[in-house]
């Protein structure tokens, strides 16, 4: 029988995982569960931490990614032996198109976070080694909570970054607990700090207390009013505090934002003007609070997504401009001086969910209301239907387009 030999160059975990594939190499006894309708809801509502390989048994990525997942489990397990608290799992997703659906699947294979039932925004894009997989587990076991053992840190914390304080009398406490689980799940947007005992008695007059130092000097803190035995209410406070109404969209989160699944309302304003972004954000909270979940309010800067705005037909100069990406199309607001008009900006996001926006991109303005066999006034029987409020575009490229070809080109 004559060997292979392989050059230099080529990476000894990738021939690893091809020979495993074709089957000349047997991993260790792998525990990967594979979710179906019946059992994922299960799995994942009792795992602390859960990754899932979304995949197509057709597609070449996610047969090479097989063994190296099955064995960065093995190791995961041995260091985490206990089987609630860090999960491998599966989806074939052409078996169960369903839950692909559900999770908003896209491409293949993907690898997905959960901690206790949630999906967490960030998936794991890392190097799909088995070295590298196991490591983000391991970060994932890292304590997000930080404890400050004297006052004076306390009132030493960084007030560049959101952080989130909890004063408890002790750790193994209901109320604790709570504080955990929020923090484990918006570890990435901000600074979970706690203290516990003598050093948190100042702060707990009334009982275990949570409080927000915003991010800033001269922003006064925020104290949490409800129950912190309630994980919904505690978590739903917390990440509004952590996560921005209005956030920034990049070439590093644009993927990201996407996969949320829901469309864009952006602001595209030069980096400078953030008299305009303050416009923008004020604008949002005062017509548009009720629709967050439903549509992302992001701002971007002019110069760096250059190609959308020209795919709208725009310019830097022609900065600051809001729009609506729906991932079908582009729809551009009218007039950046209208954004203080009453309603205007909240009537845009409705027309969009209406699907008037759409119906309008297609077929032109909707004709005016007019009571059958009336006359128009002005002695002519038809006027010039009304100003659209958008501007017909060319259909939009994808998101993944878009961003790819910018960061080409920068």
């Amino acid at each position: 029988m004559k060997l292979l030999a392989l050059p230099p160059s080529v990476d000894v975990r990738f021939v690893t995982a091809v020979l495993l594939v074709m089957g000349l190499s047997t991993p260790g006894q792998a525990e990967i569960i594979s979710l179906d309708s019946s059992n994922i809801d299960d799995v994942l509502n009792n795992a602390g931490v859960a990754l899932v390989n979304f995949y197509a048994d057709w597609c070449r990525f996610s047969q090479m990614l097989h063994p190296i997942f099955e064995e960065a489990s093995n190791i995961v397990r041995e260091e985490f032996p206990d089987t609630k608290q860090v999960v491998f799992a599966r989806v074939d997703c052409d078996q169960h198109s369903e839950i692909a659906q559900r999770y908003r699947i896209t491409k293949y294979p993907t690898l997905k976070l959960f901690r206790n039932g949630m999906m967490m925004k960030r998936e794991y894009r890392g190097q799909r080694s088995v070295t590298a997989i196991a490591d983000f587990i391991r970060q994932q076991q890292v304590d997000p909570v930080k404890e400050l053992p004297s006052v004076e840190e306390i009132n030493s914390v960084d007030r560049s970054k959101r952080n989130i304080i909890g004063f408890f009398e002790n750790k193994d406490s209901d109320t604790y607990r709570t504080f955990e689980k929020v923090a484990n799940i918006l570890r990435d947007d901000c600074t979970f700090l706690a203290a516990f005992g003598e050093v948190s008695k100042s702060e707990r007059f009334s009982g275990d207390n949570v409080v927000y130092k915003p991010a800033g000097e001269a922003i006064p803190d925020m104290v949490y009013l409800g129950s912190l035995t309630n994980f919904d209410l505690t978590y739903a406070w917390t990440q509004d505090k952590c996560v921005p109404l209005v956030r920034e969209i990049t070439f590093e989160n644009g993927e990201e934002l996407t996969e949320e699944g829901i469309p864009f309302l952006i602001l595209f304003h030069l980096k400078e003007d953030t008299e305009s972004l303050e416009k923008f954000q004020h604008e949002v909270a005062r017509q548009l609070i009720s629709e967050k979940g439903s549509i992302n309010f992001l701002h971007a800067d002019c110069d760096k997504f250059r190609h959308p705005l020209l795919h709208i037909q725009k310019t830097p100069a022609d900065c600051p401009v809001i729009a609506i990406d729906s991932f079908r199309h582009m729809y551009v607001f009218p007039d950046f001086k209208d954004l203080n008009v009453p309603g205007k900006l909240r009537q845009f996001v409705l027309d969009l969910h209406s699907g008037k926006l759409h119906r309008e991109f297609h077929h032109g303005p909707d004709p005016t209301d007019s009571t059958p066999g009336q006359e128009e006034t002005g002695g002519e029987a038809a006027s010039s239907p009304p100003e659209s409020s958008f501007q017909k575009l060319a259909p939009s490229e994808t998101r993944y387009t878009i961003l790819r070809r910018d960061r080409d080109e920068l």
